[in-house]
């Protein structure tokens, strides 16, 4: 990793002496497995004289050609960029190289299928990539167009940003794929997807009477499992809301969707070529919140085609913008043109619960994050660039109205179509149709970090009326700012067994007591919700009285949206060591069992795990944890036959599941001698449950190797991996240990399954044999791995389980001893501050 960093100064410097006309990039797939020919021909101008470099990670540089010289490759480059000296006015150079393939998700990822020996290509360049797979100014604000030439084997499917063009026959089973040239973008958003792909196709006519070309890809051996109808369905509907809401029409030729394997993240917004984990072909049951999700995420990359494709970033401190808007106009989107109309309630219950646990960590940041560097971006690709941003910008529009905020973003699109933009860009515009000066706003909002929390005070007299209401904001001590929210009041009372809103108000909040008149005089309700509907970003509290309401009455709240807001704000009390996590432990077990919305289960079972095993006082987390598994049990069996209840419970059961009873439960399932009706045990239910066996030591390697022989698959793999590192035994871990740390060959997927599977531990006193060797192997980790390899090692491997004070001191000590690199401590940083969160919800639920 070292060498490989690029400098905002160097980029900017740069970009004052370079401007990409075009690239030519020729690649030979045919080559081998391990590396491709790839030549590019740049066309640029420069200040002549001047000096720069190219980017270009390769093998070896056959040869570089500047404007008809012939540079000698062993002098000028050094395998990661190219020198260029004595530039012209206009120039053109020519890079002819060898570039190498990889199994970690960056760059051009080359993946075998296990099934039928196929070979798939992908490409993934966000943030600093494409330089892997051809020679490049790597930096968002140097578009140019890109024509990309393809020699692949003849049965293969190739696709990239511009319309696929009919192959020619090149001979020996080669043919070549010549695309026409994109329109101007930025090089991270170009792509080449490229193997035996199995594709279903479609069309859609644009807002301007264009016919766009509809395409879904998956590998030959899911293709069965592809709902291509569902996805054009999706797609369709979400054409038709942005080319309306954004007033221009979609800025490119055709729409394809690709679902490609070893992905690292959720998907990639390539102009005309998005890429998807394969997560999203449902190969087995899924929870309708992993539906709603890819229903999101299809959203999410299509509205990146004009927010971040057609206007992009200058630099990467923009990053946040790109990812915010995207995240809230998907959202939007999917509540307001699918049929998944509680997708607010869902933003809740996941994207704030994220953004204000990162908020609260050391390591938070500004939503307009420094940038210093190619690292500072990698690692902010956090809680604050997607969540809180996208929780701000909610929160902006309901301040300036959301039919004046879209407007302002149709202007922001037509100013500066295929051009690069700053904050300040699209602020003007706002400004320009809300009428709104947001200075102070931006100020407030984006330029500090941090969380405040809003909780009310209120005085009721003999006869139960208000007498007097505020709303009171704090801030923490290291991020003091007071901000200005919108936000509304939701006054509830019971009605038959229910706990029905009476009455709304929606008003601004701002310093650190807001009055609110027009509560006074009102008789007290039952329960008071600040900050109902979600408009604000901002922690909450219930007063005593409507704590205790909520609490009794949680299951009985009508509005999803307002239970969300309820299970969130008492989690925040738990994580924040104010109330003991055994309460909440029994307060999800009393109440989850009538909660309908998916999202919200999935987070909360999570949420609950995550208290039983780390927030209870040490002497009772067993004991709790026990408990929990078998409520779980008892909850599935009295859930509705086939339900998304059920079959979470299921899962979370086998998560928590370890005493023998336990085990034997989950082994009747596995193999059919346990049944519960509406419930199938498919491929990755029985996965989980095998995982499940092993951790707990009631299977090992023999039913591993049997597993995976059934399902010698991708998912096979990677279930596998997770498996044989959840062997609860010192030499179970000490395996799984050195498989990763002592190769560098696995593919990312393996390597992250494998932190699963590490950190998954029946006795958690194993995982302290590798306190030391952890911290021993970081600096050369850093040095040897690629970025997302290292991450996962990092976080994954980290023996968090144990949230003890030997491990928060040997992570203090380590910080101590490492200044550098910043990008490696704050992860290391991050680590830290969960022990400490949990060492401190400890302390607390032992005063229970």
């Amino acid at each position: 990793m070292p060498g490989e960093n690029l400098t905002r100064i160097e980029a900017q410097e740069r970009a004052s002496l370079v401007r990409t006309h075009s690239y030519d990039v020729t690649l030979d797939l045919t080559t081998g497995p391990e590396t491709f020919r790839s030549t590019t021909t740049v066309r640029f101008s420069a200040q002549a004289g001047a000096s720069t470099f190219i980017d270009a990670i390769t093998r070896t540089v056959h040869s570089v050609t500047l404007n008809g010289v012939e540079l000698d490759p062993a002098t000028v480059s050094d395998g990661v960029r190219i020198q260029l000296d004595g530039l012209k006015d206009e120039n053109e150079l020519t890079v002819d190289a060898d570039a190498i393939y990889t199994n970690t998700g960056e760059g051009l990822h080359r993946f075998v299928d296990p099934v039928d020996g196929e070979v798939y290509l992908y490409s993934q360049f966000e943030v600093p990539d494409s330089r892997r797979m051809f020679a490049v100014f790597e930096q968002p604000d140097l578009k140019a167009e890109f024509t990309f030439t393809v020699t692949a084997p003849e049965h293969w499917a190739v696709v990239s940003n511009s319309p696929t063009p009919e192959p020619q026959d090149a001979g020996d089973g080669k043919k070549v794929w010549a695309f026409p040239a994109t329109p101007v973008i930025s090089s991270y958003i170009t792509a080449l997807v490229a193997g035996p792909y199995e594709s279903v196709h479609s069309e859609l006519t644009s807002r301007d009477g264009r016919t766009i070309p509809l395409g879904v890809y998956t590998r030959k051996s899911l293709a069965e499992y592809l709902d291509a109808d569902y996805i054009f369905d999706k797609t369709r509907e979400g054409f038709a809301f942005y080319e309306e809401r954004f007033d221009y029409a979609y800025p490119f030729e055709k729409y394809d969707q690709l679902f490609v394997p070893e992905f690292n993240a959720g998907a990639m917004e390539n102009a005309g070529a998005v890429t998807f984990t394969e997560t999203y072909v449902f190969r087995s049951k899924v929870t309708d919140a992993i539906k709603e999700r890819r229903v999101v995420t299809i959203l999410h990359e299509l509205a990146h085609m004009w927010f971040g494709d057609l206007v992009t970033m200058k630099w990467w401190n923009d990053l946040w913008l790109n990812e915010s808007f995207a995240e809230y106009a998907s959202t939007l989107a999917t509540a307001e043109a699918t049929e998944w109309t509680e997708a607010w309630t869902t933003f809740a219950a996941m994207e704030k619960s994220w953004a204000y646990r990162q908020d609260q960590l050391p390591s938070t940041h500004p939503i307009v994050a420094t940038i210093n560097d190619l690292e500072d971006v990698q690692v902010n690709f956090d809680g604050i660039t997607y969540a809180k941003g996208a929780s701000v910008l909610k929160q902006l529009v309901a301040w300036v109205g959301q039919d004046d905020f879209l407007a302002g973003v149709a202007q922001y699109f037509k100013k500066h179509a295929h051009g690069n933009t700053e904050l300040k860009d699209l602020l003007v515009e706002l400004e320009a149709t809300s009428g709104r000066d947001l200075t102070d706003w931006s100020k407030k909002w984006l330029e500090t970090a941090g969380v405040n929390t809003l909780r009310p005070e209120l005085e009721v007299d003999a006869d139960g009326t208000i007498t007097s209401f505020a709303v009171m904001q704090s801030a923490a001590a290291d991020y003091p700012t007071i901000r200005p929210h919108r936000l509304a009041i939701g006054l509830y009372s019971l009605q038959e067994g229910k706990l029905v809103r009476d009455q709304r108000i929606e008003l601004d909040v701002d310093g650190e007591r807001t009055e609110v008149t027009d509560l006074v005089g009102t008789r007290r309700p039952d329960l008071i919700l600040i900050n109902d509907d979600d408009l604000a970003y901002a922690k909450i509290r219930l007063d005593e009285e409507s704590l205790k309401v909520a609490i009794e009455h949680l299951s009985d709240i009508e509005s999803p949206l307002a239970r969300s807001l309820v299970w969130g704000a008492v989690w925040d009390a738990t994580r924040d060591a104010e109330t003991g996590a055994g309460d909440y432990v029994r307060l999800v077990l009393g109440n989850i069992a009538s909660e309908t919305e998916s999202t919200t289960i999935r987070t909360t079972l999570n949420q609950l795990v995550l208290a039983a095993t780390a927030y209870v006082a040490p002497e009772r987390q067993a004991e709790t944890a026990q408990d929990a598994a078998d409520a779980l049990w008892e909850l599935a069996k009295g859930a509705e036959a086939g339900s998304d209840a059920q079959f979470q419970f299921v899962k979370f059961f086998a998560a928590l599941a370890s005493t023998d009873e336990q085990l034997s439960v989950i082994a009747g399932l596995r193999d059919g001698s346990i049944t519960l009706d509406g419930l199938t045990i498919d491929t990755d239910l029985s996965w989980e449950l095998l995982v499940a066996l092993v951790a707990g030591g009631a299977a090992g390697t023999a039913e591993i190797d049997a597993a995976l022989a059934a399902d010698n698959t991708a998912n096979g793999g990677q279930f596998a991996a997770q498996a044989r590192a959840s062997i609860p035994t010192l030499e179970g871990k000490q395996a799984a240990w050195d498989s990763v740390f002592g190769s560098d060959n696995l593919p990312n997927t393996i390597v992250r399954y494998t932190g699963i599977g590490f950190q998954r531990a029946k006795d958690k006193s194993v995982l302290a044999q590798f306190v030391e060797p952890y911290f021993a192997a970081l600096q050369g980790v850093w040095t040897s791995r690629t970025y997302k390899i290292a991450e996962y090692l990092v976080e994954g491997m980290y023996p968090a389980p144990l949230a003890n004070e030997e491990l928060r001191d040997a992570t203090r000590a380590w910080l101590d001893a490492n200044a550098e690199p910043a990008a490696l401590r704050r992860m290391v940083v991050e680590n830290l501050a969960g022990v400490e969160r949990a060492l401190a919800a400890q302390k607390r639920d032992a005063l229970a």
